[in-house]
Protein backbone atom coordinates (compact mmCIF):
# COMPACT_ATOMS: atom_id res chain seq x y z
CA UNK A 1 0.00 0.00 0.00
CA UNK A 2 2.60 2.29 0.90
CA UNK A 3 4.85 1.57 -2.81
CA UNK A 4 0.87 2.29 -4.51
CA UNK A 5 0.75 5.54 -2.62
CA UNK A 6 4.43 6.47 -3.22
CA UNK A 7 4.86 6.22 -7.12
CA UNK A 8 1.82 8.63 -8.06
CA UNK A 9 3.97 11.39 -5.91
CA UNK A 10 6.63 10.77 -7.42
CA UNK A 11 5.54 10.91 -10.85
CA UNK A 12 3.97 14.42 -10.15
CA UNK A 13 7.22 15.49 -8.66
CA UNK A 14 9.09 14.83 -11.49
CA UNK A 15 6.35 16.49 -13.99
CA UNK A 16 7.14 19.40 -11.95
CA UNK A 17 10.30 20.02 -12.54
CA UNK A 18 9.58 18.83 -16.58
CA UNK A 19 7.18 21.41 -16.82
CA UNK A 20 9.24 24.81 -16.92
CA UNK A 21 11.27 23.28 -19.66
CA UNK A 22 8.88 21.47 -22.14
CA UNK A 23 5.44 23.28 -21.45
CA UNK A 24 5.15 24.29 -25.23
CA UNK A 25 6.31 21.35 -26.64
CA UNK A 26 3.67 19.93 -24.28
CA UNK A 27 0.65 21.71 -24.85
CA UNK A 28 1.19 21.71 -28.45
CA UNK A 29 1.19 17.85 -28.12
CA UNK A 30 -1.93 17.57 -25.53
CA UNK A 31 -4.17 19.77 -28.12
CA UNK A 32 -2.93 17.23 -31.10
CA UNK A 33 -4.17 14.21 -29.27
CA UNK A 34 -7.09 16.06 -28.32
CA UNK A 35 -8.09 16.65 -31.85
CA UNK A 36 -7.13 13.15 -32.92
CA UNK A 37 -9.40 11.43 -29.65
CA UNK A 38 -12.37 13.86 -31.26
CA UNK A 39 -11.91 12.68 -34.41
CA UNK A 40 -11.76 9.08 -33.34
CA UNK A 41 -15.02 9.46 -31.90
CA UNK A 42 -16.65 10.84 -34.11
CA UNK A 43 -15.69 8.13 -36.78
CA UNK A 44 -16.46 5.80 -33.98
CA UNK A 45 -19.90 7.05 -33.31
CA UNK A 46 -20.68 7.69 -37.23
CA UNK A 47 -20.20 4.55 -37.77
CA UNK A 48 -22.05 2.84 -34.77
CA UNK A 49 -24.94 5.65 -35.34
CA UNK A 50 -28.54 3.87 -36.52
CA UNK A 51 -29.95 4.79 -40.07
CA UNK A 52 -32.71 7.48 -40.63
CA UNK A 53 -36.10 6.48 -39.88
CA UNK A 54 -38.21 4.82 -42.04
CA UNK A 55 -42.01 5.27 -42.47
CA UNK A 56 -44.11 2.93 -44.53
CA UNK A 57 -48.16 2.67 -44.66
CA UNK A 58 -50.17 -0.67 -44.46
CA UNK A 59 -53.66 -1.74 -44.38
CA UNK A 60 -54.28 -4.38 -42.02
CA UNK A 61 -57.65 -6.44 -42.50
CA UNK A 62 -58.74 -7.92 -38.78
CA UNK A 63 -62.14 -9.20 -38.22
CA UNK A 64 -64.82 -7.10 -38.43
CA UNK A 65 -62.61 -3.82 -39.15
CA UNK A 66 -59.55 -2.89 -41.52
CA UNK A 67 -56.95 -0.23 -39.95
CA UNK A 68 -54.74 1.70 -42.23
CA UNK A 69 -51.67 2.50 -40.33
CA UNK A 70 -48.12 4.79 -40.42
CA UNK A 71 -45.59 2.97 -39.33
CA UNK A 72 -42.00 4.47 -38.15
CA UNK A 73 -39.29 2.86 -37.33
CA UNK A 74 -36.46 4.65 -36.24
CA UNK A 75 -34.50 6.61 -33.54
CA UNK A 76 -33.94 9.46 -31.21
CA UNK A 77 -30.84 10.54 -30.21
CA UNK A 78 -30.03 11.78 -26.77
CA UNK A 79 -27.38 14.37 -25.58
CA UNK A 80 -25.94 15.97 -22.69
CA UNK A 81 -26.54 19.62 -21.60
CA UNK A 82 -23.66 19.95 -24.06
CA UNK A 83 -25.22 18.78 -26.78
CA UNK A 84 -22.74 15.96 -27.15
CA UNK A 85 -24.30 12.44 -28.32
CA UNK A 86 -24.98 10.19 -25.35
CA UNK A 87 -27.03 7.51 -26.60
CA UNK A 88 -29.63 6.33 -29.35
CA UNK A 89 -32.95 4.63 -28.56
CA UNK A 90 -34.61 2.89 -30.81
CA UNK A 91 -38.39 2.57 -31.23
CA UNK A 92 -41.05 1.86 -33.67
CA UNK A 93 -44.16 3.77 -33.50
CA UNK A 94 -47.30 3.22 -35.23
CA UNK A 95 -50.60 5.58 -35.67
CA UNK A 96 -54.21 5.59 -37.20
CA UNK A 97 -54.37 6.72 -40.47
CA UNK A 98 -57.20 9.94 -40.72
CA UNK A 99 -57.31 10.58 -36.92
CA UNK A 100 -57.47 13.62 -34.70
CA UNK A 101 -53.72 13.64 -33.66
CA UNK A 102 -54.74 15.89 -30.74
CA UNK A 103 -57.28 14.07 -29.61
CA UNK A 104 -55.81 10.37 -30.22
CA UNK A 105 -54.21 8.84 -27.35
CA UNK A 106 -50.66 7.62 -27.79
CA UNK A 107 -48.65 5.13 -25.90
CA UNK A 108 -45.76 4.31 -24.85
CA UNK A 109 -44.42 0.85 -24.09
CA UNK A 110 -41.50 -1.04 -23.00
CA UNK A 111 -40.20 -4.69 -21.54
CA UNK A 112 -38.21 -5.44 -18.75
CA UNK A 113 -34.68 -7.13 -17.79
CA UNK A 114 -33.78 -4.79 -17.10
CA UNK A 115 -31.86 -5.38 -20.47
CA UNK A 116 -35.27 -6.31 -22.61
CA UNK A 117 -36.17 -5.08 -25.90
CA UNK A 118 -39.91 -3.97 -26.12
CA UNK A 119 -40.43 -6.71 -28.39
CA UNK A 120 -42.31 -9.08 -25.78
CA UNK A 121 -45.10 -6.63 -25.99
CA UNK A 122 -44.60 -5.40 -29.46
CA UNK A 123 -44.91 -9.26 -31.46
CA UNK A 124 -46.89 -11.01 -28.60
CA UNK A 125 -49.59 -8.68 -27.11
CA UNK A 126 -50.73 -5.41 -28.14
CA UNK A 127 -48.98 -4.35 -31.66
CA UNK A 128 -50.65 -4.43 -34.83
CA UNK A 129 -48.65 -8.08 -35.72
CA UNK A 130 -48.69 -10.98 -33.70
CA UNK A 131 -45.92 -13.96 -33.29
CA UNK A 132 -48.53 -17.13 -32.11
CA UNK A 133 -46.56 -18.92 -29.29
CA UNK A 134 -49.51 -20.17 -27.48
CA UNK A 135 -48.94 -24.25 -26.31
CA UNK A 136 -47.94 -27.15 -23.80
CA UNK A 137 -43.97 -26.16 -24.91
CA UNK A 138 -42.11 -23.12 -27.25
CA UNK A 139 -39.60 -24.58 -29.44
CA UNK A 140 -36.75 -22.48 -30.23
CA UNK A 141 -37.40 -23.61 -34.28
CA UNK A 142 -40.52 -22.66 -34.08
CA UNK A 143 -41.57 -20.47 -37.35
CA UNK A 144 -41.20 -17.07 -36.82
CA UNK A 145 -44.19 -15.86 -39.43
CA UNK A 146 -46.76 -13.07 -38.22
CA UNK A 147 -49.51 -12.68 -38.58
CA UNK A 148 -51.98 -9.47 -38.30
CA UNK A 149 -52.98 -9.46 -34.64
CA UNK A 150 -56.83 -9.33 -33.86
CA UNK A 151 -56.29 -7.89 -29.94
CA UNK A 152 -53.92 -5.17 -31.22
CA UNK A 153 -54.57 -2.24 -29.28
CA UNK A 154 -54.59 0.13 -31.85
CA UNK A 155 -58.15 0.71 -32.58
CA UNK A 156 -58.26 2.84 -29.39
CA UNK A 157 -54.57 4.17 -28.91
CA UNK A 158 -51.54 4.96 -30.92
CA UNK A 159 -48.35 2.77 -29.60
CA UNK A 160 -44.73 3.55 -29.51
CA UNK A 161 -42.33 0.82 -28.56
CA UNK A 162 -38.83 1.80 -26.48
CA UNK A 163 -35.78 -0.70 -26.77
CA UNK A 164 -33.57 0.99 -23.51
CA UNK A 165 -29.91 1.38 -24.11
CA UNK A 166 -28.38 -2.09 -24.56
CA UNK A 167 -31.32 -3.46 -25.85
CA UNK A 168 -32.97 -4.09 -29.10
CA UNK A 169 -30.75 -1.95 -31.93
CA UNK A 170 -30.20 1.24 -28.94
CA UNK A 171 -26.72 1.49 -28.06
CA UNK A 172 -24.96 3.91 -25.74
CA UNK A 173 -22.55 6.41 -28.43
CA UNK A 174 -20.90 8.10 -25.76
CA UNK A 175 -17.95 7.47 -23.29
CA UNK A 176 -16.95 7.72 -20.28
CA UNK A 177 -20.06 7.59 -17.58
CA UNK A 178 -22.59 7.07 -20.13
CA UNK A 179 -22.95 3.28 -19.73
CA UNK A 180 -23.09 3.56 -15.75
CA UNK A 181 -25.09 6.78 -16.13
CA UNK A 182 -27.89 4.81 -18.68
CA UNK A 183 -27.56 1.54 -16.78
CA UNK A 184 -29.07 2.58 -13.26
CA UNK A 185 -32.32 3.07 -12.10
CA UNK A 186 -32.88 6.48 -11.48
CA UNK A 187 -30.44 7.48 -15.39
CA UNK A 188 -33.03 5.11 -17.21
CA UNK A 189 -35.85 6.60 -15.80
CA UNK A 190 -34.43 10.24 -16.68
CA UNK A 191 -33.32 8.58 -20.32
CA UNK A 192 -36.90 6.79 -20.99
CA UNK A 193 -38.67 10.95 -19.98
CA UNK A 194 -36.23 12.49 -22.02
CA UNK A 195 -37.20 10.34 -25.07
CA UNK A 196 -41.17 10.35 -24.27
CA UNK A 197 -40.94 14.24 -24.04
CA UNK A 198 -38.50 14.31 -26.88
CA UNK A 199 -40.77 12.81 -28.86
CA UNK A 200 -44.16 14.62 -28.14
CA UNK A 201 -42.39 17.77 -28.89
CA UNK A 202 -41.07 16.29 -32.30
CA UNK A 203 -44.25 14.47 -33.60
CA UNK A 204 -46.41 17.66 -31.93
CA UNK A 205 -48.33 15.20 -29.89
CA UNK A 206 -47.94 17.09 -26.86
CA UNK A 207 -51.65 17.70 -26.21
CA UNK A 208 -52.15 14.04 -26.78
CA UNK A 209 -53.93 12.16 -24.06
CA UNK A 210 -50.82 9.80 -22.75
CA UNK A 211 -50.35 6.25 -21.23
CA UNK A 212 -47.87 3.84 -20.39
CA UNK A 213 -47.30 0.47 -20.41
CA UNK A 214 -44.52 -1.76 -19.27
CA UNK A 215 -44.30 -5.49 -18.55
CA UNK A 216 -41.39 -7.00 -15.74
CA UNK A 217 -39.11 -4.47 -14.34
CA UNK A 218 -40.99 -1.98 -16.95
CA UNK A 219 -44.09 -2.82 -14.91
CA UNK A 220 -41.80 -1.23 -12.27
CA UNK A 221 -40.55 1.77 -14.38
CA UNK A 222 -44.42 2.84 -14.81
CA UNK A 223 -44.79 4.81 -11.63
CA UNK A 224 -41.05 6.45 -11.43
CA UNK A 225 -42.02 7.51 -15.09
CA UNK A 226 -45.15 8.78 -14.26
CA UNK A 227 -43.43 11.04 -11.00
CA UNK A 228 -41.06 11.82 -13.36
CA UNK A 229 -43.03 12.99 -16.28
CA UNK A 230 -44.99 14.94 -13.74
CA UNK A 231 -42.69 16.49 -11.96
CA UNK A 232 -39.35 17.03 -14.45
CA UNK A 233 -41.51 17.25 -17.55
CA UNK A 234 -44.61 19.09 -17.02
CA UNK A 235 -46.54 16.25 -18.74
CA UNK A 236 -48.99 13.97 -17.01
CA UNK A 237 -49.90 10.38 -17.93
CA UNK A 238 -53.45 9.88 -17.73
CA UNK A 239 -53.16 5.79 -17.64
CA UNK A 240 -50.71 3.33 -16.53
CA UNK A 241 -50.79 -0.26 -17.48
CA UNK A 242 -48.20 -2.54 -15.47
CA UNK A 243 -48.28 -6.09 -16.90
CA UNK A 244 -46.44 -8.92 -14.09
CA UNK A 245 -44.93 -5.78 -12.80
CA UNK A 246 -42.67 -6.00 -9.40
CA UNK A 247 -43.44 -3.07 -7.19
CA UNK A 248 -41.36 -3.62 -4.21
CA UNK A 249 -38.16 -5.89 -4.83
CA UNK A 250 -37.81 -6.95 -1.25
CA UNK A 251 -41.25 -9.19 -1.64
CA UNK A 252 -39.45 -10.90 -4.68
CA UNK A 253 -35.65 -11.68 -3.74
CA UNK A 254 -35.85 -11.52 0.05
CA UNK A 255 -33.35 -13.30 2.32
CA UNK A 256 -33.80 -16.66 3.38
CA UNK A 257 -35.28 -15.67 6.95
CA UNK A 258 -37.79 -13.59 5.58
CA UNK A 259 -41.19 -15.16 5.31
CA UNK A 260 -43.46 -12.60 2.62
CA UNK A 261 -41.75 -13.91 -0.46
CA UNK A 262 -43.04 -17.75 0.35
CA UNK A 263 -46.07 -16.03 1.45
CA UNK A 264 -46.85 -13.73 -1.73
CA UNK A 265 -46.00 -16.95 -4.26
CA UNK A 266 -47.64 -19.99 -2.38
CA UNK A 267 -50.94 -18.76 -4.19
CA UNK A 268 -49.31 -19.09 -7.61
CA UNK A 269 -47.86 -22.58 -6.51
CA UNK A 270 -51.64 -23.70 -5.80
CA UNK A 271 -52.60 -21.89 -9.07
CA UNK A 272 -49.91 -24.18 -11.00
CA UNK A 273 -51.84 -27.53 -9.39
CA UNK A 274 -55.01 -26.18 -10.39
CA UNK A 275 -54.46 -25.44 -13.53
CA UNK A 276 -53.37 -29.15 -14.54
CA UNK A 277 -57.02 -29.74 -14.18
CA UNK A 278 -58.61 -26.88 -15.89
CA UNK A 279 -59.35 -23.38 -15.97
CA UNK A 280 -58.30 -21.40 -12.90
CA UNK A 281 -59.83 -18.24 -11.45
CA UNK A 282 -59.52 -15.67 -7.83
CA UNK A 283 -62.49 -17.56 -6.54
CA UNK A 284 -60.83 -21.33 -6.73
CA UNK A 285 -57.87 -19.60 -4.59
CA UNK A 286 -59.26 -17.80 -2.10
CA UNK A 287 -58.46 -20.37 0.48
CA UNK A 288 -55.01 -20.47 -0.65
CA UNK A 289 -54.87 -16.38 -0.64
CA UNK A 290 -56.17 -16.52 3.07
CA UNK A 291 -53.86 -19.40 4.11
CA UNK A 292 -50.79 -17.56 2.72
CA UNK A 293 -51.35 -13.98 4.40
CA UNK A 294 -52.74 -15.63 7.87
CA UNK A 295 -51.75 -18.83 9.42
CA UNK A 296 -48.84 -19.75 6.50
CA UNK A 297 -47.26 -16.67 7.96
CA UNK A 298 -48.15 -16.86 11.26
CA UNK A 299 -46.40 -20.29 11.38
CA UNK A 300 -43.49 -19.29 8.82
CA UNK A 301 -42.96 -16.27 11.46
CA UNK A 302 -42.72 -19.02 14.61
CA UNK A 303 -39.73 -20.57 12.49
CA UNK A 304 -38.66 -24.04 12.48
CA UNK A 305 -37.67 -24.52 16.38
CA UNK A 306 -41.62 -24.50 16.50
CA UNK A 307 -42.02 -28.49 15.50
CA UNK A 308 -46.43 -28.15 15.62
CA UNK A 309 -45.87 -24.88 13.05
CA UNK A 310 -43.94 -26.67 11.17
CA UNK A 311 -46.09 -29.80 10.35
CA UNK A 312 -48.71 -27.83 9.89
CA UNK A 313 -46.94 -25.60 7.26
CA UNK A 314 -45.53 -29.03 5.82
CA UNK A 315 -48.99 -30.40 5.27
CA UNK A 316 -51.08 -27.65 4.26
CA UNK A 317 -48.63 -26.21 1.85
CA UNK A 318 -48.60 -30.47 0.10
CA UNK A 319 -51.95 -30.24 0.12
CA UNK A 320 -52.19 -26.65 -1.85
CA UNK A 321 -49.30 -27.21 -4.48
CA UNK A 322 -49.78 -31.14 -4.91
CA UNK A 323 -46.25 -31.81 -4.01
CA UNK A 324 -45.57 -34.80 -1.56
CA UNK A 325 -45.42 -34.24 2.05
CA UNK A 326 -42.04 -35.57 2.19
CA UNK A 327 -40.79 -32.97 0.46
CA UNK A 328 -42.60 -29.75 1.58
CA UNK A 329 -41.27 -31.12 5.43
CA UNK A 330 -37.82 -31.08 4.16
CA UNK A 331 -38.03 -27.71 2.83
CA UNK A 332 -40.10 -26.53 6.00
CA UNK A 333 -42.94 -25.55 3.90
CA UNK A 334 -41.09 -23.12 1.98
CA UNK A 335 -40.97 -23.66 -1.83
CA UNK A 336 -38.80 -22.08 -3.39
CA UNK A 337 -38.79 -21.43 -7.27
CA UNK A 338 -36.45 -23.36 -8.47
CA UNK A 339 -37.04 -27.03 -6.33
CA UNK A 340 -40.83 -26.08 -7.70
CA UNK A 341 -39.75 -26.14 -11.42
CA UNK A 342 -38.02 -29.63 -10.75
CA UNK A 343 -40.15 -31.18 -8.74
CA UNK A 344 -44.14 -30.14 -9.88
CA UNK A 345 -43.22 -32.65 -12.66
CA UNK A 346 -40.53 -35.12 -11.66
CA UNK A 347 -42.68 -38.22 -12.02
CA UNK A 348 -42.53 -37.17 -16.19
CA UNK A 349 -39.03 -35.83 -15.78
CA UNK A 350 -39.86 -32.54 -17.15
CA UNK A 351 -39.32 -29.05 -15.57
CA UNK A 352 -41.04 -26.41 -15.96
CA UNK A 353 -40.95 -22.89 -16.77
CA UNK A 354 -40.84 -20.26 -13.49
CA UNK A 355 -42.38 -17.76 -15.99
CA UNK A 356 -45.58 -20.59 -16.53
CA UNK A 357 -45.94 -23.31 -14.91
CA UNK A 358 -48.24 -24.83 -17.61
CA UNK A 359 -45.17 -25.05 -19.72
CA UNK A 360 -42.61 -27.72 -19.53
CA UNK A 361 -39.60 -29.35 -20.97
CA UNK A 362 -37.45 -32.71 -20.80
CA UNK A 363 -34.75 -32.48 -17.20
CA UNK A 364 -31.80 -32.65 -19.07
CA UNK A 365 -30.37 -33.99 -15.99
CA UNK A 366 -33.13 -36.31 -14.86
CA UNK A 367 -30.92 -38.51 -12.42
CA UNK A 368 -28.47 -35.45 -10.84
CA UNK A 369 -29.26 -34.06 -7.85
CA UNK A 370 -28.68 -30.96 -9.05
CA UNK A 371 -30.05 -30.29 -13.14
CA UNK A 372 -28.92 -26.61 -14.53
CA UNK A 373 -31.63 -26.30 -17.46
CA UNK A 374 -32.77 -23.16 -19.64
CA UNK A 375 -36.40 -22.11 -18.52
CA UNK A 376 -38.87 -23.29 -20.97
CA UNK A 377 -40.79 -20.23 -21.75
CA UNK A 378 -37.88 -17.51 -21.63
CA UNK A 379 -35.03 -19.43 -23.60
CA UNK A 380 -37.58 -21.20 -25.51
CA UNK A 381 -39.26 -17.91 -27.00
CA UNK A 382 -35.69 -16.16 -27.73
CA UNK A 383 -35.37 -17.51 -30.89
CA UNK A 384 -38.31 -17.25 -32.49
CA UNK A 385 -38.71 -13.79 -31.13
CA UNK A 386 -35.54 -12.43 -32.00
CA UNK A 387 -36.06 -13.54 -35.61
CA UNK A 388 -39.47 -12.74 -35.82
CA UNK A 389 -38.13 -9.13 -34.70
CA UNK A 390 -35.47 -9.02 -37.12
CA UNK A 391 -37.01 -10.01 -40.15
CA UNK A 392 -40.51 -7.60 -39.01
CA UNK A 393 -38.15 -4.13 -39.11
CA UNK A 394 -35.94 -5.50 -41.71
CA UNK A 395 -38.49 -6.75 -44.92
CA UNK A 396 -42.03 -5.15 -43.66
CA UNK A 397 -40.56 -1.88 -41.65
CA UNK A 398 -37.93 -1.19 -44.22
CA UNK A 399 -35.15 -0.96 -41.38
CA UNK A 400 -32.35 -2.21 -41.61
CA UNK A 401 -29.14 -1.17 -39.29
CA UNK A 402 -26.09 -2.60 -38.45
CA UNK A 403 -25.05 -4.69 -35.62
CA UNK A 404 -26.19 -7.14 -33.35
CA UNK A 405 -30.13 -6.72 -31.84
CA UNK A 406 -30.17 -7.66 -28.38
CA UNK A 407 -33.88 -9.22 -27.36
CA UNK A 408 -32.37 -9.97 -23.87
CA UNK A 409 -28.82 -8.39 -22.94
CA UNK A 410 -27.30 -10.02 -19.49
CA UNK A 411 -24.83 -6.98 -19.65
CA UNK A 412 -26.84 -4.65 -19.11
CA UNK A 413 -28.38 -6.39 -16.15
CA UNK A 414 -25.31 -7.74 -14.72
CA UNK A 415 -23.87 -4.09 -15.11
CA UNK A 416 -27.38 -2.63 -13.60
CA UNK A 417 -26.94 -0.35 -10.79
CA UNK A 418 -29.92 -0.61 -8.40
CA UNK A 419 -28.76 2.38 -6.05
CA UNK A 420 -27.66 2.64 -2.08
CA UNK A 421 -28.79 2.10 0.86
CA UNK A 422 -30.13 -1.04 2.61
CA UNK A 423 -33.94 -1.13 1.07
CA UNK A 424 -34.40 -3.03 -1.97
CA UNK A 425 -35.43 -0.71 -4.55
CA UNK A 426 -39.13 -0.14 -4.79
CA UNK A 427 -42.04 1.77 -7.10
CA UNK A 428 -44.97 1.67 -4.75
CA UNK A 429 -44.32 4.94 -3.31
CA UNK A 430 -43.96 6.59 -6.31
CA UNK A 431 -47.36 5.39 -7.19
CA UNK A 432 -48.95 6.57 -4.10
CA UNK A 433 -47.92 10.08 -5.08
CA UNK A 434 -48.86 10.36 -9.04
CA UNK A 435 -52.34 8.62 -7.69
CA UNK A 436 -52.27 11.33 -4.96
CA UNK A 437 -51.32 14.54 -7.44
CA UNK A 438 -53.49 13.62 -10.44
CA UNK A 439 -57.04 12.53 -9.29
CA UNK A 440 -57.45 11.36 -12.87
CA UNK A 441 -54.81 9.02 -13.21
CA UNK A 442 -55.81 5.63 -13.59
CA UNK A 443 -54.02 2.37 -12.98
CA UNK A 444 -54.27 -1.61 -14.31
CA UNK A 445 -52.07 -3.75 -13.00
CA UNK A 446 -51.75 -7.28 -14.73
CA UNK A 447 -50.88 -10.82 -14.04
CA UNK A 448 -51.04 -14.21 -14.68
CA UNK A 449 -51.71 -17.17 -12.32
CA UNK A 450 -48.91 -19.44 -12.80
CA UNK A 451 -46.02 -16.77 -12.79
CA UNK A 452 -43.58 -17.61 -10.18
CA UNK A 453 -41.28 -15.00 -11.37
CA UNK A 454 -43.69 -12.28 -10.44
CA UNK A 455 -46.54 -13.17 -8.35
CA UNK A 456 -49.78 -11.94 -8.31
CA UNK A 457 -49.85 -11.90 -4.96
CA UNK A 458 -47.38 -9.78 -4.31
CA UNK A 459 -49.41 -7.15 -6.40
CA UNK A 460 -51.92 -8.00 -4.25
CA UNK A 461 -50.26 -7.58 -0.94
CA UNK A 462 -48.99 -4.42 -1.61
CA UNK A 463 -51.49 -2.71 -3.31
CA UNK A 464 -53.88 -3.36 -0.19
CA UNK A 465 -51.36 -0.83 1.56
CA UNK A 466 -52.38 2.36 -0.48
CA UNK A 467 -55.28 3.96 0.94
CA UNK A 468 -58.24 5.47 -0.91
CA UNK A 469 -56.71 8.48 -2.69
CA UNK A 470 -59.93 9.83 -3.89
CA UNK A 471 -64.10 8.88 -3.81
CA UNK A 472 -63.10 6.08 -6.30
CA UNK A 473 -60.61 3.32 -6.75
CA UNK A 474 -58.39 3.79 -9.89
CA UNK A 475 -56.33 1.09 -9.54
CA UNK A 476 -57.45 -2.69 -10.83
CA UNK A 477 -55.45 -5.94 -10.32
CA UNK A 478 -56.85 -8.55 -13.01
CA UNK A 479 -55.30 -12.09 -12.95
CA UNK A 480 -55.56 -13.89 -16.40
CA UNK A 481 -55.16 -18.13 -17.24
CA UNK A 482 -51.02 -18.21 -18.66
CA UNK A 483 -48.19 -16.97 -16.44
CA UNK A 484 -45.66 -14.14 -17.25
CA UNK A 485 -46.45 -13.58 -20.91
CA UNK A 486 -49.72 -14.65 -20.30
CA UNK A 487 -50.35 -12.32 -23.47
CA UNK A 488 -49.38 -15.75 -25.35
CA UNK A 489 -52.69 -17.03 -24.98
CA UNK A 490 -55.30 -16.02 -27.01
CA UNK A 491 -58.31 -15.75 -24.30
CA UNK A 492 -55.84 -14.43 -21.74
CA UNK A 493 -54.92 -11.61 -24.49
CA UNK A 494 -58.50 -10.77 -25.60
CA UNK A 495 -59.69 -10.76 -21.87
CA UNK A 496 -56.45 -8.08 -21.44
CA UNK A 497 -57.22 -5.80 -24.51
CA UNK A 498 -60.96 -5.73 -23.10
CA UNK A 499 -59.55 -4.62 -19.52
CA UNK A 500 -57.46 -1.84 -21.07
CA UNK A 501 -59.60 -0.68 -23.47
CA UNK A 502 -62.35 -0.08 -20.39
CA UNK A 503 -59.23 1.49 -18.50
CA UNK A 504 -58.29 3.96 -21.38
CA UNK A 505 -62.13 4.82 -21.77
CA UNK A 506 -62.11 5.55 -17.88
CA UNK A 507 -59.13 8.29 -18.06
CA UNK A 508 -60.34 9.59 -20.89
CA UNK A 509 -63.97 10.26 -20.02
CA UNK A 510 -61.88 11.30 -16.44
CA UNK A 511 -59.61 13.82 -18.22
CA UNK A 512 -62.84 15.35 -19.59
CA UNK A 513 -62.78 17.36 -23.78
CA UNK A 514 -61.60 20.28 -22.53
CA UNK A 515 -58.71 19.39 -20.00
CA UNK A 516 -55.32 19.68 -21.39
CA UNK A 517 -51.81 17.72 -19.23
Amino acid sequence: MIRALRLPLYAALCLSLVMPFAAGAQEQGSREQQNTERQEARRSQSETRLPPQSVTRHTLELPGRTLEVTATAGSLTLTDQQGNPQADIGYVAYTRDGAEPGARPVTFAVNGGPGASSAYLHLLAIGPWLLPLDGPSISPSAPAALIPNPETWLDFTDLVFIDPPGTGYSRIVAGGEARERFYSVEGDINGLAAFVTRWLKEKNRLVSPKFFVGESYGGFRGPLLAQKLQSDQGIGLSGLVLVSPVLDFDWIESSPSAPWADAARLPSLAAAALSRKGPVSRAMLQDAERYASGEYLVDLVRGVQDKEALERVSRRVAELTGLSPELTRSLSGRIDMRAFQREARRGTLEVVSAYDTNVASADPNPDAYFSRFDDPVLEGMTAPLTSAMLDHLTRTLNYKAEGRYNLLNGSVSGSWRWGGGRTAPESLSELRQALALDGNLRVLVAHGFTDLVTPYFASQLLLNQIPDLGPENRIALEVYEGGHMFYSRQASRQAFRNDAQRLYEQALQARGPENGD
